[in-house]
């Protein structure tokens, strides 16, 4: 019998890519993942929000992103790159523990009785990670993020470290001060993950029937990751754009964000709305490659020091 075609091996090789996860070891999976990915892809990230903040100064100081990352190298440092890390790096570890344990709980939840997922479950389990990270994590750090970024290149710094800047935020604006752009934050965060999910596990179940349910290699896991990355930058860079702006310290300028997208769109055009798509996109991409290989390696090895069923 040819195992290559067999329903019985295909059915075998579903069910391995379905197989359910215990969420506790997604948390610390999730978190080991996103602690190391987000100190190896900071620089990116500080260049795209640099980029997008940069466009609406009446004498822009960045040609693009090489310049950005010449002109801040020259005044700060190789460090200046890592400006706003400490904000990010705080919500980096919960974000991804969140985002991890709540697919894999949603997942368990979802599956039929054979142990299958169907594509618009799949789908599903995804929105409501992004969702779930967006909410508990993503929003308020970051706001915060931003907000430092933004401070940063202020004549008169305001914020003279993560704690300060966090009290100095709840204190004039209160908490709510820490939730702005909360709507594109979960539409952002939600259509990330569920595109992400949708399409790194269906590369996976493709590759997995095609050899019989072998053991995904980490260069391939590399290439889904990436490849589900770039999908995701594609179809939400305009929401990317609404949130860094409603986040910033000129948030005050928009009513809601309806308001920014209609103010964006009369002011500096539809272009306006792919500002930093370039330097987001090698983020996002080197960001969801690595994240996802750090966590299958860290939940193969919970899987050898922790049996659950």
């Amino acid at each position: 019998m040819d195992r290559a075609v067999s329903p019985y091996y295909r059915q075998l090789a579903a069910a391995s890519v379905n197989k359910k996860k215990h969420p506790g070891k997604a948390i610390i999976a999730g978190g080991i993942a996103g602690g190391l990915e987000i100190m190896c892809t900071f620089p990116t990230e500080y260049v795209k929000t640099q980029l997008q903040l940069d466009e609406r100064s009446a004498n822009p100081r960045y040609k693009g992103p090489i310049n950005c990352v010449s002109v801040t190298v020259r005044e700060h440092g190789f460090f200046g790159l890592y400006r706003g890390l400490s904000s990010l790096l705080y919500g980096s570890i919960p974000k991804a523990s969140v985002r991890f344990s709540m697919f894999e709980f949603l997942k368990n939840r979802l599956v039929d009785n054979d142990g299958q997922l169907s594509q618009p479950r799949r789908l599903l389990a995804g929105l409501g990670a992004g969702v779930s990270e967006a909410i508990i994590i993503v929003c308020p750090m970051e706001t915060i993020k931003v907000k430092f970024i933004h401070d940063q290149t202020q004549l008169n710094p305001r914020y003279r470290g993560f704690f300060h800047g966090v009290r100095t935020i709840i204190k004039q604006e209160g908490l709510r001060g820490t939730y702005q752009g909360l709507v594109p934050t979960i539409l952002k965060q939600g259509s990330n993950q569920m595109i992400r999910f949708f399409v790194y596990e269906n590369l996976k179940l493709r590759f997995k029937r095609q050899d019989d349910g072998k053991i995904v290699e980490t260069i391939k896991i590399v290439i889904f990751g990436a490849t589900a990355g770039a999908a995701s930058v594609f179809g939400n860079t305009p929401i990317d754009v609404v949130k860094t702006r409603m986040q910033g310290l000129d948030a005050k300028n928009y009513k809601n964000s309806w308001d920014c997208v209609k103010k964006i769109y009369k002011y500096e055009g539809l272009k306006a709305f792919y500002k930093g798509t370039t330097p987001r996109l090698g983020r996002v991409c080197a960001d969801v490659a690595l994240v996802f290989v750090l966590y299958e390696n860290v939940m193969k090895a919970l899987d050898i020091v922790w049996h659950t069923e």
